[in-house]
């Protein structure tokens, strides 16, 4: 099976290069893995669903794809082998489906999507499909849908207009035009500011880690609510969750959102057309005039939504989430999809068992309402914190259907078991220092007066020569004419190609085959090339 790309363009897109580098770094591994279980009950035809499974692998043929580091840059290559598809009789569906979710990717040999049909009973079956992150999303679980009930209903499945290839190219030239604009709009904005006060939890997290999680029940409340204000009901979860965590004393709020970067010519592939952006905020006002607040703030990120936030500014090293708490929220227009013959059930929420920061709210809102879920990292925040939380939201929301003009803070029921910074624990984001460790184990907690890790490094490189070598080659790089032994690599602008780039040429000019994980212990010029001498 061949990859279908376009004639001399094969580069990943931004989105896929940012996670290959953080699995490189092992920062990633299970928050990845995007699994999608369809029960069916009727006479399944195996044979036609298998069959299936493969047209919409070879419409789709990114599924089939690796992602593969050459001169500097990371390419999508065809995979040695072709996704699995596979067929188990299985006496119960719990420890097969978990085992499928569970196993890992390798993102350079693949595969990168697994189709497992499971038999539980003569007329019950369960198909699941796991695929890294890396060339599927939330979308493409509906895409993938209703292309699987197409063939298994005997039609031919259309190629698609454009290729991924060409519509990566697409996106980076978007990009590309966009960065000076994102720059700008983003730097009065934004500033990694990781504290975070949440009931029951001892500090915040931007680890990816095994998680759980805890259901939340909305409902019809959010869309009259909606409706009376004239906003979405995303506009109206996302303002009700910003004004709960301005409740429990945070006063800056910045929540993490996943932003489709699909346009008309996408709309119909599987892949990755994502994109986290940080909503900020310091709740005001009655509800009402906070909620059409952040509408406006969401109508102005938009305008930036293709440009990933490290490409526009410096200073953000690699990691699984921007902020300690994200929100996924997918709106799915049309109704499930029809196999002929079979009565057909997704959980569209399905949990991979692990999460990438702190506390994560996900919504998949259906035509039959809303389904939502948090999933919360056990260690730093409890599940009865985390029952806490939802509780604390759902009382919220059905507050705000009752007086939507009210006052924020007669609304919120976050006050009362707001944690101060006083009375934080130590570790907690009260007491936190300066300097915070990030999703991949970037920075280490260290004092103020303390000799920072660069300074220590730039101290065990004896050899000029060397550190010359290693400042030239970030100067080609990063396009700037001088560069200090100390200088971090993010503060200067870098990010994943940036270090796919340098290792690249260190490889190709010294010989020595760099880790990624220098570039989180050590992001300077004087530990580059400690790394280098250690390595001869």
């Amino acid at each position: 099976m061949s990859v279908s790309l376009i004639d001399g363009w094969d580069r990943a897109s931004l989105a896929q290069h940012g996670m290959w580098i953080t699995e490189r770094m092992g920062a990633g591994g299970r928050v990845y893995a995007m699994p999608l279980a369809v029960r069916f009950d009727g006479p399944l035809d195996v044979d036609a669903m298998l069959a299936a499974c493969a047209a919409v692998v070879e419409r789709h043929p990114v599924l089939a794809a690796t992602l593969a580091e050459q001169d500097g840059h990371v390419r999508l290559v065809p995979g040695e082998a072709p996704p699995p598809i596979r067929f188990e009789d299985a006496s119960g569906p719990s420890a097969g489906i978990e085992a499928e979710i569970s196993r890992p990717f390798d993102l350079v040999t693949g595969p990168l999507a697994r189709f497992t049909l499971f038999r539980l009973a003569p007329a019950r079956h369960v198909l699941q499909l796991v695929a890294h992150h890396a060339v599927f999303d939330g979308m493409s679980k509906d895409i993938v849908l209703r292309d699987l009930a197409a063939a298994y209903g005997g039609s031919a499945l259309p190629p698609l207009p454009i290729s991924y290839g060409e519509a990566a190219r697409a996106e980076q030239d978007r990009v590309a035009a966009g960065l000076e604009g994102a720059a700008e709009f983003w730097r009065p904005r934004w500033h990694d500011d990781q504290d975070l006060l949440l009931p029951g939890a001892a500090r915040p997290s931007l680890r990816a880690a095994p998680g759980e999680t805890v259901d939340l029940a909305l409902g019809g409340e959010i869309a009259g609510v909606a409706e009376r204000l004239g906003l979405t009901r995303f506009e109206v979860v996302l303002a009700a969750f910003h004004a709960l965590l301005h409740g429990y004393g945070n006063d800056r709020v910045a929540v993490a959102v996943d932003l489709s970067t699909r346009t008309e010519e996408t709309r119909d592939h599987v892949g990755l057309f994502v994109n986290e952006l940080p909503v900020v905020s310091t709740p005001r006002g009655t509800f009402a005039e906070f909620a059409r607040s952040i509408r406006e703030e969401l109508r102005a990120v938009y305008r930036y939504r293709e440009v990933p936030l490290a490409r526009a500014l410096g200073g953000i090293s690699p990691r699984t989430a921007l902020t300690p708490v994200s929100v996924s929220y997918r709106r799915r227009s049309g109704a499930d999809p029809v196999f002929p013959g079979l009565d057909a059930s997704v959980d569209w929420t399905a949990f991979n068992g692990a999460v990438r920061n702190t506390l994560h709210l996900q919504v998949v809102e259906s035509p039959d309402g809303l389904a939502a879920r948090l999933q919360f990292n056990p260690d730093v925040l409890s599940r009865a914190a985390c029952e806490s939380v939802a509780g604390h939201l759902r009382t919220l929301l059905l507050g705000i259907a009752a007086r939507p003009d009210a006052p924020i803070t007669e609304l919120s029921p976050g006050r009362e078991a707001a944690p101060t910074r006083d009375a934080a624990p130590a570790g907690a984001p009260g007491t936190a220092p300066a300097s915070v460790a990030i999703a991949s184990g970037a920075v280490a907690d260290s004092a103020p007066d303390a000799p920072s890790a660069a300074g220590a490094a730039a101290g065990a490189v004896a050899d000029p020569a060397l550190l010359g070598e290693v400042e030239a080659i970030w100067c080609e790089v990063l396009g700037v004419d001088e560069i200090r032994p100390d200088d971090d690599l993010f503060d200067l602008g870098g990010h994943s190609l940036s270090i796919t780039q340098i290792i690249a040429r260190v490889r190709d000019q010294m010989g020595v085959e760099l880790s990624f994980e220098v570039f989180i212990d050590t992001p300077t010029v004087a530990g580059v090339a400690e790394e280098i001498a250690r390595s001869r």
